[in-house]
């Protein structure tokens, strides 16, 4: 008994040694040093960048893996690795992927396509497009592609939600004349009238090549090359969409409230559901500008209004941010948002979208979010790293 015992102590140890021992081929010291800063440079949200590269010893030389989307990042490293004197091998893949051939970008082909975490229908959703939206693509796993949104998003769409074109294409497309659905929901017809067959549903801010139309209808095609047909009162030429814009704070209040009562989705960026970051998203760009992606991107734009709990300071479109504080042993974390309307009321997805009120009496009174409140920040008309004005710069892409 004492010799098994003493057998098993002995086992037990050298599992312990070897299992702490550290990996001599790992890259330490300068070199994960070089990569760590690089990566906070150029990569620090890896919803928008990726910069996945390691680095290991093979006897005198590193060997660099991984993958990037960001040529800068890697030629820094290279450089920076040459002036130090540090031999390696450079076996990063730098997207988009060689087996993509030329179709390195891709069009939106249904009304709303679903952007995953990961490359399965099973994935959470973190994010969505829009029919008609130009996204790039960087590879390509069984069915599955890697794409960046013109929001700079980083996620996995199905085939069957995107048409695979070239540059060439992707330009055509974007120069096409175009139609803009304005309303909530609605649909593409197979004929100019209202027995047709269905060609498609459509939500609000779809775009597609407008061919020509009639008194009643919009003649239209699909990325796919599908011809269909669209109601005039249900939508508008995108070049005439933008010149009758004129958006205003009462604007983005009326738009936020067409979508009271859209569920809550995850992920969800379009007028068949929202989260709370993709219903200010989609408020906005209905009004010709886009804004980040999340709740913790968008309040890092526009100008800072208030962090007091003083609403008198507040107008119409501003965006609350709600979360956790910061203590002196954690950060901030921002993880809800609505938009102003006046009256101490506030829209927001949370549950369905919905209106809240920030005042005690009221029968809407959200004691909750109250609680939470961070901030308000306001980017109705103003300029800034990650908002685009769609006046200035027509097309996604």
């Amino acid at each position: 008994m004492k010799s098994i015992l003493h057998t098993f102590v002995i086992a037990s140890i050298l599992f312990l040694v070897i299992g702490c021992k550290e990996d001599s081929n790992k890259a330490k010291g300068p070199v994960q040093g070089m990569l760590a800063e690089i990566k906070a440079k150029y990569a620090p949200d890896k919803r928008v960048a990726l910069f996945d590269v390691n680095a290991t010893k093979n006897t005198d030389k590193y060997i660099l893996t991984g993958e990037s989307n960001l040529p800068e990042a890697v030629q820094e490293l290279k450089t920076r690795l040459a002036t130090d004197s540090i031999a390696f091998i450079d076996s990063i893949q730098v997207l988009p992927a060689a087996n993509l051939e030329k179709k390195t970008r891709a069009i939106v082909n249904n009304s709303v396509a679903n952007l995953r975490s990961n490359p399965s229908h099973s994935s959470e959703l973190a994010t969505q497009a829009t029919l008609g939206t130009i996204v790039k693509v960087y590879k390509q796993e069984g069915d599955w592609y890697y794409v960046q949104t013109p929001d700079k998003y980083l996620a996995w769409v199905d085939a069957g939600g995107i048409e695979l074109v070239d540059e060439q294409k992707a330009e055509n497309w974007e120069t096409d004349k175009k139609m803009i659905y304005t309303q909530t929901y609605g649909h593409a017809f197979a004929d100019p009238n209202e027995n047709a067959a269905i060609v498609s549903d459509l939500t609000a801010g779809n775009l597609l090549t407008l061919l020509r139309y009639t008194d009643q209808y919009y003649m239209v095609r699909f990325p796919d090359g599908r011809n269909a047909y669209v109601r005039k009162n249900e939508a508008e030429s995108y070049d005439t969409w933008l010149k009758i814009l004129n958006p205003t704070v009462e604007t983005l209040v009326s738009t936020g409230k067409t979508m009271i009562g859209v569920p809550y989705l995850w992920g969800g960026t379009s007028t068949k559901g929202v989260d709370c970051s993709g219903f200010t998203k989609t408020i906005y760009f209905l009004n010709g500008m886009v804004i980040p992606r999340d709740a913790s991107q968008q309040v890092h734009t526009g100008i800072a209004i208030d962090s007091t709990k003083n609403f008198d300071n507040l107008v119409k479109g501003d965006l609350l941010f709600f979360g956790r504080k910061a203590t002196d042993t954690t950060a901030e974390k921002v993880v809800h948002v609505g938009m102003w309307i006046g009256d101490n009321e506030f829209i927001h997805s949370s549950n369905r979208v919905r209106i809240s009120s920030m005042d005690k009496t009221s029968k809407n009174y959200d004691e909750y979010n109250l609680n939470r409140y961070l901030r308000t920040k306001r980017i109705f008309n103003q300029e800034g790293k990650g908002l685009i004005n769609l006046v200035k710069r027509p097309m996604l892409n």
